[in-house]
């Protein structure tokens, strides 16, 4: 009995081994038939959207961020800014010890007064030389003087109004000091100019600046309402990009929003980045941004070039590049046949055709490995 159950396991045993081996050979002749046949594709027609991508920062529009500084030295009396603070156009930011200035104000007006005064007593002797020289020339007709009192009193005359005229130079030179000490005592108060938000502040009350060649800056102010994004495009893209294209570009802070843009300027000059050359395009934001974008944030940015829409296309896999032309191999009744074609944009994975394939023709997209003969149309 033991024998007989025995024989049975043994007998059930090997069919099912010889189940699984011919489901393991059945299974691993599809997948090699499969793999030996070529994969391909259909030349379709697709719309075209080719684009630049490039990284950039948004950036302050030129005269939108200005640094404020003093153009004379003194001592910071007063303070009137912190980062973050909102200022508006001409308001004080700060002021420095002016009491010197304001000495040299009121010696300037003294100055003109004097001058002034004199002007006045020139006039006076002129009018009286003049009046002299009128009654010598009456006096002359009636041969009650002589004349050598007649030129005597009209070189006084001369000199009168030679006297005059200096004086009136000197009350001229008077005034333009005094315009110029009172400009020099407005150097003393420091307004913003523009409107904007403090970034950065520099110095301290009780702090003694020294004016040089440059003026030493007190704050940086920021108009956020003026921002940009300047976009740093590869030398090789950088032929087609445009003033006038459509762009769209996300920060870090918001990577799931999308701000549009216009591209409005690229600058001749290269900026070179790790031995990288690009080129600074400046785009426009179109969205609004107050309150959401701050400079030197990072901008990954979309530059659309173009639309061509149901053009030719085949994927890029299927391209080859033999004998310095462009080609591609088509499925035919006789076998894969190497066809030289004309290529245009490439967007992703797939390339545009100018020439060289029809709509509905079967491409491979390897490079068969037996070369059935098909000959290169030119």
């Amino acid at each position: 009995m033991k024998k007989r159950k025995r024989n049975k396991l043994l007998i059930l045993s090997a069919f099912l081994l010889c189940t699984a081996a011919t489901a393991w050979w059945t299974v691993g002749h599809r997948e090699e038939s499969r793999r030996s046949m070529p994969e391909t594709a259909k030349v379709i027609r697709r719309d075209f959207s080719s684009t630049v991508l490039a990284t950039g920062a948004v950036k302050p529009q030129v005269g939108a961020q200005v640094r404020v500084g003093s153009r004379i030295s003194g001592k910071v009396e007063h303070l009137f800014a912190n980062i973050g603070d909102h200022v508006r156009e001409g308001q004080v930011i700060a002021e420095l010890e002016k009491a010197d200035l304001e000495a040299a104000v009121a010696k300037a007006r003294a100055e003109v007064k004097v001058a002034e005064a004199r002007v006045a007593d020139a006039e006076s002797r002129e009018k009286l030389a003049d009046l002299e020289y009128r009654r010598q020339q009456n006096l002359i007709k009636k041969d009650f003087t002589s004349q050598q009192a007649v030129d005597k009193a009209l070189k006084e005359k001369e000199s009168a109004l030679a006297g005059l005229s200096l004086a009136g130079k000197q009350r001229d030179a008077a005034q333009a000091a005094l315009k110029v000490a009172e400009v020099k005592l407005t150097y003393a108060t420091i307004t913003a100019p523009i409107s904007g938000v403090i970034g950065s502040v520099s110095t301290q009350e009780g702090e003694t600046v020294a004016a040089g060649l440059m003026a030493p800056t007190f704050v940086t102010v920021i108009n956020l309402k003026r921002l940009q994004v300047d976009a740093y495009v590869d030398e090789v893209d950088i032929g087609k990009v445009k003033t006038g294209q459509e762009c769209t570009f996300t920060v870090d802070a918001f990577p799931n929003r999308e701000f549009h843009g216009r591209v409005v300027a690229i600058y001749p000059n290269a900026v070179i980045q790790d031995n990288v050359v690009n080129y600074d395009v400046v785009v426009e934001i179109a969205d609004p941004y107050e309150g959401l974008l701050r400079p030197e944030m990072t901008a990954s940015v979309t530059i659309f070039l173009e639309e061509r829409e149901q053009v030719l296309a085949v994927p890029a896999r299927a391209m080859k590049r033999e004998r310095g032309k462009n080609i591609v191999y088509v499925l035919t009744n006789t076998g894969p046949e190497p066809r030289r074609v004309e290529i245009g944009w490439k967007e992703d994975q797939w390339v545009e055709i100018m020439a060289g394939l029809k709509e509905g023709d079967t491409i491979l997209l390897e490079k068969p490995g037996i070369n059935h003969g098909g000959n290169t149309n030119d």
